[in-house]
């Protein structure tokens, strides 16, 4: 039986260089491309980032890894152009260092590598939602087009509250 310290891990250290409202962490292994924001990667495994802390170190499961990892956190006061973000995959044996997206959070990676070149033009030009500015501007939802066109991860919309409403119930006495 393997125990903690020899499995393999993905190691990702923040530090927060400036102040910040949310911080989440995702582990993206479906979409939900009718969604924007955390909504976007539908039920994804989640870790707990703080962003109350300066810095912090999460250990990330290695073993069945999901398609990426999304880092994301909203600045105080909110600012859409300082909103952080990072996406990065498995890599046995790669390191990294760098700023997500901005200046203000810098993190490091360990068995792990960022995912770039994703962006509004990942976008396909008939997908649904694309001339909403909300969606467009998104960049959850630009990586989220990408892992889709890229990487084959399925699109899988949940069905809206109380059950899916596509033709009609069977209506059932008790």
């Amino acid at each position: 039986m393997k125990s903690w310290a020899d499995s393999k891990r993905v190691r990702i250290e923040i530090e927060s260089r400036a102040s910040y409202r949310i911080m989440w962490l995702a582990g993206v292994r479906q979409l939900d491309l009718s969604q924007h924001c955390l909504k976007t990667f539908a039920e994804s495994d989640r870790y707990n980032a703080n962003p109350n802390r300066r810095t912090q170190t999460l250990d990330l499961p290695a073993e069945n890894p999901p398609a990426a990892w999304y880092l994301c956190a909203l600045p105080i006061p909110w600012d859409w152009a300082r909103n952080a973000h990072l996406a990065f995959e498995y890599a046995s044996g790669a390191t990294w260092e760098g700023d997500a997206l901005v200046g203000g959070l810098r993190v490091r990676l360990s068995d792990a590598a960022p995912i770039t070149g994703w962006g509004e033009h990942s976008i396909p030009q008939d997908a649904p939602r694309r001339s909403s500015y909300r969606y467009r501007t998104c960049r959850n939802w630009q990586f989220a087009w990408w892992l889709h066109t890229h990487r084959d991860v399925p699109d899988t919309p949940h069905p809206p509250r109380g059950g899916i409403t596509d033709g009609p119930r069977q209506l059932t006495l008790e």
